[in-house]
């Protein structure tokens, strides 16, 4: 992926690039239906089709890479929902998780200065130059008021919110011409719907900063849970004024600074916020990466970056608990019910069989098998056991669509498995789970 400071593309640069990356993948996606057509070893057909499949991955990542935006966030959101993607896609794209290279200070100066009405070095006593972190749709400087705080300032690259809609049509074509989805195209209209409305929200820093507000008043009793503040006089629309809250990246969570006891709280801390948020507040947090989390030796969990909230309906929260609780007792008709209210399982198809949702179910019930022995996170491979699993996923394929109303739960889930499994979190979460499928 291009690692050099690049200016936003313009939306006709943008178009091009898009437009390109189609042509390519549509053609290669002929290619390879020619070429296994005439393959007769299956071995060799399927060597053919995972070849291609893995230059086409190729090109699409390295162009989202490269145009940043909501095409960048689409392909991170995609990387983490693996079940209707080839392997070869889910692995290229992970790549778009790791921090984007940064925007020139130039195009950063400029936009604060359009959104606060003066340039950074005014508006604020100190305003670093060198990004503290650069992401898909924008980037966090270090900076400290006129009165003597010490705040992160996020700025939205220009251009960004223009070009949604645009992007994502021709995405979403990319997908379609490239065979990658198997999926009916109303099911393919209505993700996409979902993504887009998700990510017009996640532009809007006034909607952001008023997201901070509510997570900090339903988080504010828990102890060891930090949302940072607003400061809203240094925010606007596309720029986000935060007070500075330290804490340490995951990378650094570890002995001797980090026993194994403080881990386990911070597990148990990154359970419940994610239970209280999807259960009682019905409003998660939408964007579980490593990013946006910090930690402190004390066991204090540190939340940051709000765009990206998920309003929950009542019935949708009611009917996934519904579908928890009858995996656990392993009740696999009231299940497959579920997942159909749910809109996972498709409604016309016949009902799947208990087999199949016992090879799921056996996955995911590892780490709570247990009441007293912890789930040792850290040698977790339930994403191996996934991956082993998509061949009878893709057998049973035409029963299931993408889970439009449960995408984002199924995101946040997914994202704090892997802050986890990267912490090496030991820990038993059976009976506090229990405890919210019984609220």
């Amino acid at each position: 992926m291009a690692s050099d400071k690049r200016p936003p593309a313009t939306r006709t640069r943008r178009m091009l690039k898009l437009a390109g990356m189609t042509a390519s993948v549509a053609s290669r996606y002929a290619a390879s239906k020619v070429r296994t057509a005439l393959q007769r070893d299956p071995e060799r057909k399927a060597e053919t089709r995972s070849e291609h499949y893995e230059a086409m991955a190729e090109t699409i990542t390295e162009t989202l890479g490269q145009l940043k935006g909501a095409v960048m966030k689409v392909g991170q959101i995609a990387s983490q929902t693996q079940d209707f993607l080839p392997k070869e896609f889910a692995q290229a794209l992970q790549r778009l998780q790791k921090e984007a290279p940064p925007m020139p200070w130039e195009v950063i100066a400029g936009q604060v200065t359009r959104e606060l009405g003066a340039a950074p070095d005014d508006v604020f006593q100190r305003f670093d130059r060198e990004p503290w972190a650069a992401a898909s749709i924008g980037q966090v400087h270090r900076a400290r008021t006129h009165d003597g705080r010490e705040v992160i300032v996020k700025v939205q690259y220009p251009g960004v919110d223009d070009s949604v809609d645009a992007d994502l049509r021709q995405l979403k074509l990319t997908f379609r011409l490239s065979g990658l989805v198997k999926i009916p195209p109303e099911s393919l209209d209505a993700l996409f719907e979902e993504i887009r409305e998700r990510l017009s929200e996640e532009l809007d820093y006034e909607n952001e900063a008023r997201n901070l507000v509510r997570f900090r008043r339903f988080h504010e009793k828990d102890e060891g849970v930090i949302i940072p503040a607003v400061i809203r006089p240094l925010s606007s629309r596309r720029v986000l004024t935060l007070e500075y809250v330290e804490g340490d990246h995951i990378e650094h969570v570890k002995a001797p600074r980090y026993s194994q006891a403080v881990i386990n709280v911070i597990g148990h801390r990154l359970f419940r916020t994610m239970a209280d948020q999807l259960f009682r507040f019905q409003a998660i947090h939408g964007d579980p990466h490593a990013g946006n989390f910090a930690f402190r030796p004390d066991g204090t969990l540190i939340l940051y970056d709000f765009g990206c909230v998920k309003d929950l309906k009542p019935e949708i929260v009611a009917r996934y608990r519904d579908a928890l609780k009858a995996a656990l007792r392993e009740d696999y008709g009231d299940l497959d019910r579920c997942l159909i209210d749910l809109g996972v399982r498709v409604k016309d198809q016949p009902a799947v069989g208990p087999d199949y949702y016992a090879v799921w179910r056996d996955v995911f019930i590892r780490p709570f098998d247990s009441r007293d022995t912890a789930y040792d996170y850290g040698a977790a491979d339930l994403h191996q056991q996934v991956a082993k699993n998509i061949p009878l996923l893709m057998k049973h394929i035409r029963h299931f669509q993408p889970p439009v109303e449960t995408l984002f739960i199924d995101r946040m889930i997914a994202g704090h498995y892997w802050m986890l499994k990267r912490l090496g979190v030991q820990a038993a979460f059976r009976d506090e789970l229990e405890r919210y499928l019984a609220d």
